[in-house]
């Protein structure tokens, strides 16, 4: 019985373990007190390390335009325990993770302990077969969803740096309307066209109207950096003021005799 579990939680992941004792430990939590000494607890400590270097380094190399904060907060995004939930329970390892009775209930199990078995799983590819093997695995798991983060904090950085830049240019916030709603009550879209000084610029669809807006806002800065392509001036300095108007200049005539 055991054997298979381990076998149908192989096949789940994609990936054959050398010694599936590695991921029998992992697949054990710490409630089930008939192994004890046998749980995923400290495997959890250590994959949470490979976790994150794994990320970090993969951020490091794709995003290399990006600021040290805005890949900080990718990262969180990724490693965080609802994403690492997410991706443990499309994985079933919520299905395979063994638990003590007050666990097993038909309860559905917490999401700190579905995104921890992930994170033990990890040490398990690491302890099994190596860093590569381990990078290859989160990679496989998490790659979409890097991407997926980073994209969201694109959205959501271009509604800060649109208002940033209307202030600066125009002394004014732009604002967002909703012009336009779809589908029914229960899974409604929206579109919201963004307005700075009462003149509509972008518009963007969202789930939401908040997700709309951020949408708007994008189109809105790449339509406005193109609109004001003039440079700005630099911090501090004035306008270039216009040149006063002289009288023309008229050739010198020789004297009459």
């Amino acid at each position: 019985m055991e054997q298979d579990r381990i076998a149908a939680c192989q096949e789940a992941i994609n990936h054959q373990f050398r010694e599936p004792a590695w991921l029998e430990k992992a697949l054990t939590h710490s409630s089930n007190r008939s192994d004890l000494g046998l749980s995923n607890e400290r495997m959890e400590f250590l994959g949470d390390a490979i976790l994150g270097m794994v990320v970090s380094e993969y951020l490091f190399q794709t995003y290399r335009g990006h600021p040290e904060g805005e890949l900080t907060a990718v990262k969180s995004i990724v490693v965080s325990e609802r994403t690492l939930a997410r991706q443990s329970r499309a994985l079933r390892l919520d299905q395979f993770l063994s638990v003590g009775r007050g666990m097993s209930h038909g309860r559905r199990l917490p999401n700190s302990v579905v995104a921890n078995v992930f994170e033990a799983l990890v040490a398990a590819v690491y302890l099994d077969q190596g860093l590569e093997a381990a990078r290859a695995f989160v990679l496989r798991n998490l790659e979409r969803e890097i991407h997926d983060a980073e994209r969201t904090k694109l959205i959501k950085n271009c509604k800060s740096a649109l208002q940033q830049l209307v202030q600066r240019r125009r002394g004014c916030t732009p604002t967002y309307r909703v012009i336009e709603e779809s589908g029914p009550d229960h899974a409604k879209s929206f579109r919201v066209v963004t307005l700075i000084e009462g003149v509509e610029y972008g518009t963007g669809w969202g789930r939401n109207k908040k997700e709309a807006e951020q949408h708007a806002a994008r189109e809105t800065l790449a339509l406005v950096k193109t609109l004001w392509s003039t440079p700005e001036p630099a911090p501090g300095a004035s306008e270039p003021k216009p040149e006063p108007e002289t009288e023309p200049k008229t050739e010198a005539k020789p004297p009459e005799t």
